[in-house]
């Protein structure tokens, strides 16, 4: 049975979001929960990886809803529909530079939310389908693990490996070339690696010490990719940093 899609509502206006919330509810979605604010739906995306975003462009936050999308895709591509309200045209040219997957007026009925979100769902599985063949993970010896793919062993190295990151029931296996789907999750694939350079900065990412190009104090950049740092694994990532 197939996990409900996520859905992360960004609203200021608590009134619509409310009834949005409960829409999606009654149609079988999961809401992550709901922001008013740009920064708050940043970090809200990146602790809990919706896999839908539901976004008003027109937020009273530091930032705007276009400016939080483009922060939020700095770390995932998480498909995005924008809530939008007498939108000029240099808001729209500035929001399609995010790539949303659709756009809904305000004020908009429940037939039209319920439509768009259906569609924007089908186009992500479909991607999904076609973009990532699981492959299974075989035990390796102390410097590299095996991958079974399309009925062939494929020999990678720990030092090739960048990050891990957890998508649900599934693992991310990344290097600088290749991104392994792997059918199991993050916490197995981790103790199938030896390396004791690889550690958890985060619940959904494991990253190679060794490969980190830059640490921040929310995050750390791999390979131009920005992944952030839990709070319950910061200090543990300052002293482990040092051994490296």
């Amino acid at each position: 049975m197939r996990n409900p899609t996520r859905i992360l509502i960004v609203e200021d206006d608590m009134i619509i979001a409310a009834n949005i919330s409960l829409q999606l509810s009654n149609l079988g979605y999961e809401v992550t929960g709901i922001e008013t604010r740009g920064e708050d739906a940043v970090n809200h995306a990146l602790e809990n990886h919706p896999d839908i975003i539901l976004m008003d462009i027109n937020l009273k936050g530091k930032i705007d809803g276009i400016e939080a999308a483009k922060a939020i895709k700095k770390t995932w591509d998480i498909p995005l529909v924008y809530l939008t309200a007498n939108t000029d045209d240099a808001s729209f040219q500035k929001a399609k530079e995010t790539h949303p997957f659709a756009f809904i007026s305000k004020p908009f009925n429940k037939l039209n939310l319920e439509r768009t979100i259906a569609l924007v769902e089908e186009k992500v599985n479909e991607k999904r389908e076609t973009e990532s063949v699981p492959h299974q993970l075989i035990d390796g010896l102390e410097d590299r693990i095996f991958i079974r793919t399309n009925g062939k062993l494929v020999k990678v190295m720990l030092d090739e490996i960048l990050y891990l990151e957890a998508d649900r029931n599934y693992c991310h296996i990344y290097t600088k070339d290749q991104d392994y789907l792997i059918v199991n999750t993050l916490n197995i694939v981790c103790e199938k690696l030896t390396s004791k350079n690889f550690l958890r900065v985060h619940r959904s990412f494991v990253v190679n010490l060794k490969k980190l190009d830059a640490v921040a104090d929310s995050y750390v950049e791999i390979n131009n990719k920005v992944l952030p740092i839990g709070k319950i694994y910061k200090e543990d990532l300052m002293k482990n940093i040092q051994k490296v």
